[in-house]
């Protein structure tokens, strides 16, 4: 009698200790997240630039005699040579843009300029171009004025939204420098990954679990992410050295497009009719609409050597990570967004899938 009292205390002792651990454990964490939430995301894009670059890493380490370091720092300069140029271009065209719309929306004045006099004499379409246009300076004016107050919190915010790309490109540069510390320890990385996810996952479902993850970053990230950020850089340097209004928020434009998988000609044949309207044809101007047609089809080259390898991600769960991460993290989001959630997308699906252990059901199934 008096031993049911007693494994009664005891149950009760073991599950207090069990719940006080559990609330330290979780105390730590909130602590440990409340530091390191600061850097997160510049983490998570050198992570994810790590694990991209790492094969070249490899490579041209190879090819050093096995100096991974000094391949590393070969890459690190080489990326901030080649993208600093374009990049700071297209972040002080962005942050002209964003001064004028602020200032535009601010003042609440909106008008459409009337079309410069060639556009009538294009063949066949210069003359309906020409009517709508003129009739959109004339008479369209007063629905932008109307629909102001309305979309006046919306425009802020994506102004806003635009205007971080100048904190994204000092957030890229860092996040370039720590994924080429990262690369340097590649071989002890993965092995950290690999006990992690065999940690959480068991022996034989861990290293998949790794695998699994390494694959999608490299996947999406070279097959949709950098084919669209090729084109951005293509398209956004050319559209800067041509003078084109709001050349940076167009730059960003083809960017989402190039992420959501839709084409790029939607932004350039515009902009290339706009620029013989306003330049008319001259040899600058019909080297610039063969360039914007070629950077514009150039993703038909790219994918077969960057997305080769197939990307099992659904556009659609691209698509929202690239808006997601826009919304809650800005410029830097529309990177990551799509990484990171293509990687909880298949690590959730891979979970749905999986199959069975039968011995292990064979050994819990009760005899008759």
């Amino acid at each position: 009698m008096e031993e049911q009292p007693l494994i009664a205390f005891n149950s009760s002792r073991a599950l207090l200790d069990v719940l006080i651990r559990a609330g330290l454990i979780a105390t730590l964490v909130l602590f440990c997240f409340d530091i390191f939430h600061p850097f997160l995301n510049v983490m998570l894009w050198a992570l994810i630039l790590a694990i991209t670059l790492y094969p070249l890493n490899q490579k041209l380490g190879a090819k050093l005699g096995n100096r991974h370091g000094w391949a590393a720092i070969l890459l690190v300069l080489l990326g901030l040579l080649i993208l600093m140029v374009p990049l700071s271009l297209l972040g002080a065209s962005v942050a002209d843009s964003v001064k004028a719309g602020m200032h535009t929306m601010e003042a609440d004045h909106f008008e459409i300029p009337p079309p410069p006099p060639g556009v009538a004499d294009w063949p066949l379409i210069g003359a309906p171009i020409f009517g709508i246009w003129q009739h959109a300076s004339q008479d369209l004016s007063w629905a932008f004025k109307e629909l102001a107050p309305h979309l006046s919190s919306w425009g802020k915010v994506l102004l806003h939204q635009a205007a971080g790309v100048g904190g994204g490109i000092v957030v890229f540069v860092i996040a370039l420098i720590i994924a080429g510390l990262i690369m340097t320890h590649g071989e002890r990385g993965h092995r950290t990954a690999v006990a992690i996810t065999t940690r959480i996952s068991g022996p034989v479902r861990g290293p998949q679990i790794a695998q699994l993850c390494t694959s999608t970053i490299r996947a999406v990230a070279q097959g949709v992410v950098g084919i669209a950020f090729i084109q951005m850089l293509l398209i956004g340097v050319a559209l800067v050295i041509m003078g084109v209004p709001a050349a940076g928020i167009l730059a960003l434009m083809v960017l989402l497009l190039g992420i959501m998988q839709l084409p790029v000609l939607l932004i350039t044949i515009p902009v290339v009719i706009f620029v013989f309207a306003h330049d008319g044809v001259s040899a600058g101007t019909i080297i610039f609409a063969v360039w914007m047609i070629i950077a514009g089809l150039s993703d038909n080259v790219l994918k077969p050597l960057l997305l080769g390898r197939g990307v099992a991600v659904p556009m659609p769960v691209v698509l929202i990570g690239a808006l997601g991460g826009m919304v809650t993290s800005g410029i830097i989001g529309l990177f990551t967004g799509p990484v990171i959630l293509a990687v909880g997308y298949e690590l959730f699906i891979g979970w749905v899938y999986q199959p069975a252990d039968v011995s292990r059901l064979v050994e819990e199934t009760p005899e008759p």
